[in-house]
């Protein structure tokens, strides 16, 4: 019952936290506005600019924000116990998550839906808005070096998902044509999507289909990487309307049905146990494998500060104030919204991520195969000592998605769903979120290219710049910076891992170079982003305590675990050489950070009251 407690306790918290905190912010701090002209009304130019219904809004922010964050962070965090896990979770996205995305988004809204790096040159200076591009530059390279590593691992792992999660995009386009041309209503295309999916998914792995599957999954990582690089290109360069937003929709619909799916798993196991593990069995009882606290895992670093960069997406990540101040805030309608989206997208994803940890430390005990000793099913405590006998052991891919999809897919089998629907489901769910977040990461460094870009050339503000003859105006291009991103990410991504030969079947996994950046440089970037909505509060006069509070301990946390890992990155295990990228960048990011730290200090006494210049448009090109 412990189990069942946690998941409706946590449901009632993000309920009530979103109708009092949350709506705290939207009346008495932001005062969001309905009359309030937003820019996608102003500078509609039905590409990236679009009025948006919240509904599809919301899907395309939560299943853009979440990606594989809430899954891989906590299914790794629980080596440390289910608790701290557990209440980073809940009050990390209630108090520092949520008010961080909500807070992106409406800044951006009333700077005419620039990104939270634009927003910092005119609330700070030119000098900090340089120094934030270069870090969000940094951070949305890794993602793209990483992430198609990331789905391509899913497709071999769970090869039942590829069919259901390429479908998604002939049937994404239909539907995006059919809501823009024709002005439906959401219901009736709604329910036509959600029904061809689940039929993909429950049909798709069958005969002929099973076979493409199998076939599919055999190609090798680099040709995965390269395919979803080519589509990235084609999401970011076309009209939102036309991929990217019904894609993220229609994807919001079957992972939110799946997610109400393990809840009444969960619920069902809870009161009746699992399923049985033979036929004519016992049901297996519901209960906690993991320790509440385990201090010290073998092989674990400290808990503090490493807790908070382990679980980023599901509490709070740097990424999400990409997303609210570069897709959504150009999409969303009505100030009012931003509400819905902003906090309410962060809080569903603490649900997720809540109901990962007791996928993790309760689904997997009723009956997983213990994959570290004799391949026998286990249950119970043994369960989870399988998985997590040591922070090595739990470390990769695999072994953190393993838990999530086998601890899932028992709450699924609690319904009496099929074993094989049920791991197809999660694997779907799982590489569907990382798709929606690649995309949307390329749009995203699109934009950052481009302003990076602006930066270095002449006229370049409300007017569109020419292409010349400078490099750097063909950057300012959304073909050209489109090109850029994925051409540097498929550069690093064709490497080979650390450590390995360069071959044909290690090609692909470069990412994972500076993979060991990415928690540290995501939640630098969450503390940075409350750096710059603290300015736009601060300039207004508005209290800034609920938003200063969490920035400290965003700025301070990843910067005390990067500083704790640069001594075993200048002194690796013998045989091993120092990776001297992952130094020199992350020696460069920490400047960075006290460089504009530094800057806000000096700045900040002298402009309270005093509101920056007001945003220029700039057309999208």
């Amino acid at each position: 019952m412990t189990t069942l407690l946690i998941a409706l306790g946590t449901m009632v918290a993000y309920l009530i936290a979103y109708n009092t905190y949350g709506r705290w912010l939207a009346r008495k701090i932001f005062q969001l506005d309905d009359n309030a002209v937003v820019p996608s009304v102003e500078l509609n130019d039905d590409r990236d600019f679009v009025p948006t219904d919240r509904s599809v809004l919301f899907g395309h922010h939560f299943t853009s924000i979440a990606g594989t964050g809430p899954i891989v962070g906590p299914a790794i965090a629980v080596m440390w116990g289910w608790l701290p896990a557990l209440i980073w979770v809940l009050l990390g996205s209630i108090l520092v998550g949520a008010v961080h995305d909500f807070g992106a988004l409406v800044v951006s809204i009333r700077s005419k839906g620039q990104t939270v790096g634009d927003v910092a040159g005119r609330v700070l200076n030119r000098r900090v808005r340089l120094l934030f591009l270069l870090i969000l530059f940094m951070a949305l390279t890794i993602v793209l070096a990483i992430f198609g590593l990331v789905i391509a691992a899913v497709f071999k792992q769970y090869p039942a998902s590829i069919i259901p999660c390429l479908v998604q995009i002939p049937i994404a386009m239909a539907i995006g044509v059919w809501l823009h041309r024709k002005n439906v209503h959401l219901l009736l295309p709604s329910l036509i999507a959600l029904t061809t999916m689940y039929a993909t998914l429950i049909y798709g792995n069958s005969g002929v289909l099973g076979t493409l599957n199998q076939a599919m999954a055999e190609w090798s990582v680099i040709s995965w990487v390269l395919i979803l690089l080519v589509y990235s290109y084609v999401a970011s360069v076309l009209p939102v309307w036309m991929l990217l937003q019904p894609r993220d929709y229609i994807n919001s619909l079957q992972l939110i049905t799946a997610l109400g799916l393990i809840v009444v798993g969960l619920v069902v196991a809870g009161l009746i146990g699992g399923a049985p593990l033979s036929e004519g069995a016992a049901r297996v009882p519901l209960e906690i494998s993991a320790p509440m606290v385990r201090a010290n895992p073998e092989g674990a670093p400290a808990v503090i500060p490493f807790l908070f960069i382990t679980i980023a997406c599901g509490a709070c990540s740097g990424f999400h104030c990409l997303v609210s101040s570069g897709t959504s805030s150009k999409q969303i309608k009505c100030e009012s919204d931003a509400q819905f989206v902003g906090y309410g997208s962060m809080l569903t994803e603490g649900f997720l991520a809540t109901l990962v940890i007791l996928a993790c430390v309760a689904g997997i005990g009723l009956g997983v195969t213990e994959k570290l000793g004799s391949g026998a099913v286990v249950t119970g405590t043994a369960a989870y000592e399988a998985r997590y006998q040591s922070w090595q052991s739990a470390q990769g891919l695999g072994a953190k998605v393993g838990a999530f999809v086998d601890g899932s897919a028992n709450f699924l089998k609690a319904l009496s769903i099929p074993a094989g629907i049920a791991v197809a489901l999660m694997g779907v769910l799982v590489a569907s979120f990382a798709g929606t977040t690649l995309d949307t990461a390329c749009r995203l460094q699109r934009y950052v290219v481009q302003e990076l870009a602006a930066t270095f050339v002449r006229g370049s503000g409300s007017e569109e710049v020419a292409v010349s003859a400078n490099p750097m105006t063909w950057l300012t291009n959304k073909h050209g910076a489109t090109i850029f991103a994925i051409t540097l990410a498929l550069a690093i991504a064709a490497l080979p891992a650390p450590g390995a030969e360069m071959t044909l079947a290690n090609a692909g996994k470069g990412g994972l170079i500076l993979w060991p950046l990415f928690g540290a440089t995501n939640q630098l970037l969450a503390g940075l982003a409350f750096l710059v909505i603290s300015f736009f509060l601060w300039r207004r006069r508005i209290p800034v305590w609920f938003v200063v509070i969490p920035m400290i301990m965003m700025l301070i946390m990843p910067a005390w675990a990067m500083m704790i890992e640069l001594p075993g990155w200048l002194n690796p295990p013998e045989g091993q050489s120092p990776n001297w990228v992952v130094i020199v960048i992350g020696c460069a990011t920490l400047l960075l950070e006290a460089w504009m730290v530094v800057e806000a200090i000096i700045l900040w006494p002298s402009v309270r009251g005093i509101v920056e210049e007001a945003a220029v448009a700039k057309p999208s090109s």
